[in-house]
């Protein structure tokens, strides 16, 4: 054996010295990270106590209500007036309908658009 490869199969002291350094650093780090989470958790929101949590209302739970709905009609703009904006629009999206009768598919009709049905005669 050549006098090169044995300098490099001996073990070296800086060798140890940086693997050692590197362990104690990734020790500080992971004790670093346990206390900032143990900080932080103490730090957090309690969870609500019992008298602190919603209550049913008095007439009971809420139930489903069930309502036909009809688009409702965007005002038209005069020439040269103001157009108005989706923002403009959001409280007069839908409205209760006057029938609150389900409508119903044509008899024959597949109640599908482009099924390829006859269609309604």
């Amino acid at each position: 054996m050549s006098n090169a490869s044995m300098y490099l199969a001996e073990p070296s002291g800086l060798l140890s010295l940086g693997l050692f350094l590197i362990a104690v650093a990734l020790i500080t780090l992971l004790a670093g990270s346990f206390w900032l989470s143990c900080r932080m958790r103490t730090r957090a929101p309690r969870l609500p106590r019992p008298e602190e949590q919603p209550h049913m209302p008095q007439d009971g739970p809420v139930r489903e209500a069930r309502e036909i709905r009809e688009p409702a009609e965007i005002p038209k703009v005069a020439k040269g007036g103001h157009a108005l904006t989706p923002y403009e629009l959001t409280h007069m999206s839908t409205r209760t309908s006057s029938s609150q009768e389900r409508q119903r598919w044509h008899e024959g009709g597949s109640g599908s658009f482009g099924s390829g049905g006859l269609g309604h005669h």
